[in-house]
């Protein structure tokens, strides 16, 4: 897919998408693939990249405290600090279970895939096909 196409159907500057690409591909998440009907692919299958290395690899942590790994208040840490990091590592660990395809095939994501394609295929740029 190119990025052309999920800046559109995303919403999604393209700049913007150039980064996290760039990101997604150091990690060996994704590959770039040049020349006509290129784009980006899955360097591996989906089964084998869970949501939270795609998180992680997008430099966003799932960190549920108010100070994240320093203190609360850059010098000390809350009393409920504890609890906060607790939460994270759970969330952390409930996304590192879900792969990119249990994700995908989820009946609900389907839907919203299905509502995108629809909407893409409806605001598409109409492409030049020459004189016949």
């Amino acid at each position: 897919v190119t990025l052309a196409e999920i800046s559109h159907c995303q919403s999604i500057s393209l700049s913007y998408l150039e980064q996290l690409f760039s990101k997604l591909r150091r990690r060996d998440l994704v590959r770039g693939v040049r020349g006509p009907g290129g784009g980006y692919r899955l360097a591996k299958a989906a089964e084998d990249i869970s949501i939270a290395q795609i998180i992680a690899a997008v430099d966003e942590k799932v960190d549920s405290t108010c100070g994240g790994d320093s203190g609360c208040d850059e010098t000390d840490t809350c009393l409920t600090h504890e609890l906060w990091c607790g939460l994270s590592k759970r969330i952390y660990e409930f996304l590192d279970g879900i792969s990119l395809r249990d994700f995908l095939e989820r009946p609900a994501v389907q839907d919203v895939i299905r509502r995108q394609e629809a909407e893409s295929q409806r605001t598409a740029l109409p492409t030049f096909q020459g004189n016949r």
